[in-house]
């Protein structure tokens, strides 16, 4: 059957799955979101909690840093308590990434050529083998090696790539084959090339990032622009959006880029309108206090909140719930996408809220389904 809509197809790329604990990446999995804890390790409890804090907002996999001895004997802790799957994130030294397979790692963040030689390789091969860990092979332009450096004078999209392969082979020599693979740049025409070249070079999983993409804001637009691009291409498996911003901020960000590529879908979707003079209501404000009183809910829907009548009877008709402002502090409410009563400025947050708690238990108990006006014109 074709697509009522293929202009809104994504083909994702073709990959061969793994596993990070009990979560399938790639292999048409759904798209992960990944972030990273930073707190300090070695302190359990602070580094526990901001991890209840991102699982809540939706992560799926979290990373840790294990660079100390100390960071390994608080990971296990961390691990047992986790509710998702724990990246042990490890830099040159093996031994730590040895204690981290044992201490209930899903996976080790590793560059196997920093690792030291082949017999530690092995060894961390071995450790990841006995304990169910895949391996994240992580190239970043920032650390690109020194003969790479050297051959291409700078860091290209051929050096990542390069970089990449040479890690992936000393994997495969010690025949390991759990592992993605990211090619990470601050400099989003770089990382986008590297990733391209990559998808087409290799059939692992693909972890998309933009690194040292910059605050809340500007990190966002950036990973946006890269990460988005690869994702419309169908290329990634599993994303983390790296913002100088708390960890919970960043799988936010994730999912709200997945959301508007329909890639995934968690929690409300707001259409809202930038609001001009014709509004109705305080529609910047509306939509503020909506998402904050609305972040419990994690079922799928969407809510429009139009400021007026131009384009909100349009909006409206797309989504599950729509309010649209109207004269004299009386406003429209749409339910699935139809006209359906009146309600007055005082009452709309907290008549809005009801409705969108109300329609997302319908939903969790099978007594309803969130609305896809796209859905209906292909039943006609």
């Amino acid at each position: 059957m074709s697509s009522v809509r293929p202009w809104r197809d994504i083909e994702r790329r073709e990959c061969r799955q793994i596993m990070v604990g009990d979560v399938p990446v790639g292999g048409g999995a759904p798209i992960t979101v990944q972030t990273m804890t930073n707190t300090p390790t070695e302190d359990a409890v602070a580094t526990i909690d901001q991890i209840r804090r991102c699982e809540d907002a939706g992560a799926d996999i979290i990373r840790v840093s294990v660079p100390t001895v100390e960071a390994s004997q608080a990971f296990g802790k961390i691990t047992k308590a986790a509710r998702v799957p724990i990246v042990a994130d490890i830099h040159f030294h093996y031994k730590r990434a040895l204690e981290a397979a044992d201490a209930g790692a899903a996976c080790l963040r590793i560059n196997p050529g920093n690792i030291g030689s082949s017999e530690r390789v092995a060894e961390v091969v071995r450790a990841a083998k006995a304990n169910g860990c895949a391996i994240r092979i992580g190239v970043n332009a920032g650390s690109l090696e020194k003969d790479l450096l050297e051959k291409y004078g700078e860091p290209c999209p051929e050096a990542l790539i390069e970089s990449a392969l040479d890690h992936i082979k000393l994997l495969q020599d010690h025949d390991f084959h759990e592992y993605k693979v990211a090619v990470k740049a601050s400099d989003v025409f770089l990382a986008v090339a590297a990733y391209h070249g990559l998808a087409e070079a290799v059939d692992c999983p693909l972890h998309l990032g933009i690194t040292e993409a910059g605050g809340l804001i500007g990190g966002t637009v950036k990973s946006s622009i890269g990460m988005g691009s690869l994702l419309w291409a169908g290329i990634g498996d599993t994303i983390r959006v790296s913002l100088s911003a708390e960890p919970e901020q960043e799988v936010k960000v994730g999912y709200e880029m997945l959301k508007a590529l329909g890639l995934r879908t968690r929690g409300v979707r707001v259409v809202s309108c930038p609001s001009c003079s014709r509004q109705g209501f305080d529609v910047i404000r509306t939509v503020e206090a909506l998402e904050k009183r609305l972040e419990h809910i994690k079922t799928p829907m969407s809510l429009s909140v139009l400021g007026c009548v131009v384009n909100g009877p349009g909006e409206a008709r797309e989504t599950d719930i729509g309010i649209t402002g109207g004269g004299k502090g009386k406003h429209m409410v749409y339910l699935s996408g139809v006209t359906d009563h009146h309600v007055e400025d005082t009452d709309m947050l907290d008549h809005i809220v009801k409705l969108v708690e109300e329609k997302a238990a319908r939903i969790e108990a099978g007594d309803d389904i969130a609305f896809d006006p796209h859905q209906a014109e292909a039943a006609e």
